[in-house]
């Protein structure tokens, strides 16, 4: 949520500006601005409710022209999306500028008194009393030294933010610092740059330094960077940050949008997420950080994650339990910290998240250490938070994941679950070395059956026409297929905005049944399984009552093919569990279809963040 870039040097400050938003656009948005200060040491903004195209058209009209600014997307948490509510926030006077990222918790009281001693206030926003309260300490003790102004502000605030901060009083510089939400600096020749995270920078560096919490950094016009942590001491050895993809990998590359784009990618994340993965005694985890005899008493294990990230540990549940025979409990990271889990010594807490920066998640595993168990996170972002709050981290290596509704990260965790199954399982004694290869070799079939999955996105493409005038939708599954059900409904609502309910398939009787009617879309995962019968019942069930059933089926079987309206094939997979890996990908590209089909942008679906980095 929320994008903040930054940058000072030789060069005009508003072509880095709106290139690093353009670049952050997938965190989810609803307004951008602006502001940078000029030759004549004045901050001028430009700030839009809507997208950064149409920033950028308002930029290119006003002629900003200055080599110091700051930039801000916003997903609206307190006042409207709207033009006066949109960072840059300002000062009384004009003369300070600042763009956040976060929640400020306190900001109700820090307003009434700011309000008290005669300031003004111009927007709705939390974000607001922050240049206010930096304007206080400007005029006052810190008069002349910025950085010193900012972090007298921030001991006044409660809740989690990153800030850029710009003054007209001292022009080529810039005061950056992070609290709980992600921000990132690069030193360069031709200046210092700051943002969210590394996609922005990985344009103009190959490495950045990654903040800690409280730490404040000075940006200056030469390109050096000095950062103090909370009580203004030097940090002389700050964490750096190696960008490991080049820039292009966050380009369309000649594909019409992010989604089709990471979908087709998918069999190559998962290739590179396998590679090395298998010795002669079984899987190689080092990043797991737990000895074998550590593993073999794991009482019981904890997942916790969030939209598509829980559907994953739904999946990792099944394995967990088959194959390691250890109890899991799966948890929304929202509803967890709020409930008291139990943990002892022995006890995995696994937290699978794509940003690294989900801020339910994070505040989970904090509890979960807290409480005195391991916590292993499962992430895609090299260096996020994620990973400092962890034991130890797998990183599923997908690349950038630009579109809103996660696809490649979905499967790539799923596979780094099924790795971590098999290191628990031959931990406590409950698979062997013969059975984990087998179980490894299935899994390097899946980027194949993926690719044959992908060839067939024409029949994805004729069965999104039953969702032309559909107003709601029904997925079932069974077994482990239930969650890919769950999946492929929220795919389909994420992008589409058109509702859908998943269940497992046995449950239909029991309510959802009531949903039917002729010509209501029903999509049942039907693979050959042990269940197959079942589901079949259930299709038929769902005819009865006049629903157009779109099939996802295992090639060859004709008798559900003669049932429903379309059939999605997926080639035969050598195990059951590997089917959800393979069936969701025809999901992906239905609700892809349909979306089109509806004119929605599938990348920046409404009200949806990438980085869900508030709670």
């Amino acid at each position: 949520m929320c994008g903040v870039v930054g940058y000072t040097g030789r060069k005009q400050a508003v072509d880095f500006l709106l290139y690093g938003l353009e670049t952050l656009e997938y965190r989810g948005y609803d307004s951008a601005g602006v502001a940078v200060l000029s030759a004549g040491q004045n901050l001028h903004l430009v700030k839009v409710a809507g997208r950064v195209a149409a920033l950028r058209e308002r930029v290119e009209a006003a002629n900003l022209v200055g080599t110091t600014g700051i930039g801000h997307t916003r997903w609206a948490t307190h006042g409207a999306p709207t033009d006066r509510n949109a960072h840059p926030h300002t000062s009384c006077d004009g003369r300070i500028a600042v763009v956040h990222n976060g929640i400020i918790e306190n900001y109700e009281a820090l307003r009434r008194q700011l309000m008290e001693q005669g300031h003004t206030f111009k927007s709705d926003t939390d974000t607001e009393v922050v240049a206010h309260l930096i304007e206080d300490a400007w005029a006052g003790p810190a008069k002349g030294d910025l950085a010193a102004a900012v972090r007298n502000a921030c001991d006044r605030l409660e809740g989690a933010w990153a800030l850029a901060v710009t003054c007209a009083d001292v022009p080529g510089q810039l005061v950056v610092t992070r609290n709980g939400s992600p921000l990132v600096v690069a030193s360069c020749e031709d200046g210092a740059y700051a943002a969210s995270d590394v996609m922005p920078l990985a344009k103009v560096s190959s490495s950045c330094i990654q903040l800690d919490d409280h730490d404040i950094a000075t940006l200056h016009q030469d390109g050096s960077i000095e950062i103090e942590d909370r009580d203004g001491r030097p940090v002389e050895h700050p964490k750096t940050l190696e960008v490991d993809w080049d820039a292009s990998a966050a380009t369309l590359g000649g594909y019409s949008d992010f989604m089709a784009k990471e979908i087709a990618e998918q069999p190559e994340a998962i290739r590179r997420l396998l590679k090395d993965r298998l010795g002669e005694h079984g899987v190689y985890l080092d990043e797991l950080d737990m000895s074998g005899e550590e593993l073999a008493v794991i009482d019981r294990i904890y997942i916790v994650a969030c939209g598509t990230s829980y559907h994953v540990s739904l999946i990792a549940r099944e394995l967990f339990q088959d194959w390691a025979k250890v109890p899991v409990i799966c948890e929304y990271a929202s509803e967890l910290n709020y409930k008291e889990p139990l943990v002892t010594e022995h006890t995995l807490c696994v937290i699978i998240t794509q940003s690294g920066e989900t801020a339910d998640t994070l505040t989970a595993a904090r509890r979960m250490r807290a409480l005195g168990c391991k916590v292993f996170a499962i992430t895609n972002v090299l260096g996020s938070s994620a990973a400092r709050e962890s034991d130890g981290t797998m990183y599923i290596q997908a690349g950038p994941e630009v579109c809103v509704a996660s696809t490649k990260a979905y499967t790539a965790q799923m596979v780094a679950s099924a790795l971590l199954g098999l290191r628990i399982a031959a931990a406590r004694g409950e698979m062997d070395a013969a059975e984990v290869g087998r179980h490894f070799a299935s899994l390097e079939q899946v980027p194949a059956l993926m690719e044959e999955v992908i060839s067939r996105r024409w029949q994805d493409k004729q069965a999104a026409a039953v969702f032309r005038n559909a107003r709601s939708s029904l997925f079932l599954g069974r077994g482990v297929n239930s969650t890919t059900a769950y999946e492929g409904a929220l795919k389909l609502k994420e992008i589409s905005y058109l509702h859908a309910e998943a269940y497992p398939a046995g449950e239909m009787k029991h309510g959802p049944i009531a949903l039917l009617e002729p010509g209501f879309p029903v999509v049942a995962i039907v693979p050959a399984d042990h269940v197959h019968d079942k589901t079949v019942s259930n299709i038929e069930e769902s005819i009865a009552r006049g629903a157009t059933v779109v099939a996802v089926a295992t090639d060859g079987d004709e008798r559900v093919a003669k049932l429903c309206e379309h059939t999605l094939w997926i080639p035969t997979c050598p195990e059951e569990w590997i089917v959800p890996l393979v069936a969701i990908v025809h999901l992906q590209l239905l609700a892809r279809y349909v979306a089109r089909s509806r004119g929605c942008d599938v990348d920046k679906p409404r009200n949806l963040a990438k980085s869900v980095t508030v709670e």
